[in-house]
């Protein structure tokens, strides 16, 4: 009998969160920025006791008005994550130490593939006035974009990145040929999203710690035909470049 005064149901969401209708797939809203809200499913309509249709001489009407039922809705939430850069590789490829050695992010590392199994978001502190978010996902097999490995599910959090960053593993012990690396996950963007392919990115080399892996980064610089920087994120070097290349080509989209 108080319905008039009942308060609003909400469900609080993460910022970057896109409500789909899960039988047509259409999207219902996107919460992309700190606010953002939709109504999925409003509440029933009131109805009216008989004292509002109380009058001077009616003062005890049997007459009453129902109240109709509230809407009722399925709705799938999946979240994309909102960041600067995104880091993509193959599996194993130092995306995890990278982003714990440039952040306070504490992702799992390991000496063994698929070390990752969700994404991690780490604020890097370039200044004072300065600062970048960036994305580590899975690493990406060939065929991902079909669900290989841990699939497409993890392409969608690097949807909404400005620029990518791809790290390929240019030690002794990497897992594939650098210039195959790079032909792999260029393939899987393309094929999962022709705008994610175009997306701007920065190529690097990663755990250059010997001769042998700076041989293969400049190997690889000359295969692609564009620059390649090299970094090691366990000896700490190569990183004031690398995070200076990065700022400039934000600054570039962001003109």
């Amino acid at each position: 009998m108080t319905g008039a005064d009942g308060e609003d149901r909400e469900l609080q969401v993460p910022v970057g969160t896109v409500v789909l209708d899960p039988d047509h797939g259409n999207v219902l809203a996107d919460l992309d920025h700190d606010g953002a809200f939709v109504v999925a499913a409003r509440g029933g309509r009131r109805g009216r006791g008989n004292q509002a249709f109380a009058t001077s001489i009616n003062r005890t009407p049997r007459q009453v008005e129902p109240g109709l039922p509230g809407e009722e809705r399925r709705v799938k939430l999946v979240l994309k994550l909102i960041a600067d850069v995104g880091l993509v590789g193959l599996p194993n490829a130092g995306k995890s130490t990278l982003l714990s050695v440039l952040s306070k992010a504490r992702p799992k590392i390991a000496a063994y593939p698929f070390t990752t199994l969700t994404p991690a978001l780490g604020i890097v502190e370039v200044s004072t006035e300065r600062t970048m978010v960036m994305a580590d996902i899975p690493g990406l097999i060939e065929g991902a974009h079909g669900g290989r490995g841990l699939g497409d599910q993890f392409l969608r959090h690097i949807e909404r990145t400005r620029l990518l960053l791809q790290l390929v593993d240019c030690s002794e012990f990497a897992m594939s040929e650098p210039e195959e690396a790079v032909r792999v996950i260029r393939r899987e963007l393309t094929a999962y999203s022709g705008v994610l392919a175009d997306r701007p990115w920065v190529l690097c080399a990663t755990k250059v710690e010997s001769e042998a892996a700076e041989e293969l980064a400049a190997t690889l610089e000359a295969a692609v035909g564009r620059p390649v920087l090299r970094i090691s994120a366990v000896a700490q070097k190569g990183l004031d470049g690398l995070v200076g290349a990065l700022l400039r080509e934000l600054d570039a989209s962001r003109a």
